[in-house]
């Protein structure tokens, strides 16, 4: 109650200190960095094949299999690799290690592609190939 009986006896006072903590809030708010996810350097490149007219377990073992192979003899500085086999479709993500360097790694891969494409089934269209960064993936 010691507190309602200053502000009654001195309303000026706590008027000052309401608007001095309206005023710094807003500064603080404001110096406040907007940014508040870490930069995340997993770069990833994601390859992307189309063969129509195939289901997903005969495109796995004609183009899914034979395709990673190539990519770890190939390509340096692999993490991990994750691939989906969809019927006609087959997405490969090659995470690479933090440190390593997206062009190269597209490059290599964009000649690890061009070179399996010419021992592939007839009618397999060129891959797809995206590089992004984990940092950079829109999040929900």
């Amino acid at each position: 109650m010691w507190i309602v009986k200053i502000a009654l006896d001195r309303p000026y006072t706590f008027i000052v200190l309401a608007l001095l903590i309206l005023i710094v809030s807003s500064v603080i708010v404001l110096n406040t960095p907007t940014d508040i996810f870490p930069n995340i350097g997993i770069p990833v490149v994601a390859v992307s094949w189309t063969y129509t007219g195939m289901n997903p377990e005969e495109l796995e073992g004609r183009l899914t299999t034979v395709y990673e192979k190539v990519l770890t003899t190939l390509v340096d500085n692999i993490q991990h690799i994750e691939s989906t086999t969809y019927n006609g479709l087959t997405m490969v993500k090659i995470f690479l290690q933090p440190n390593a360097s997206l062009d190269t790694a597209n490059a290599q891969v964009t000649a690890a592609s061009q070179m399996l494409l010419r021992q592939l089934p007839p009618g397999t269209q060129p891959p797809l190939i995206i590089d992004y960064s984990a940092s950079t993936v829109p999040i929900l």
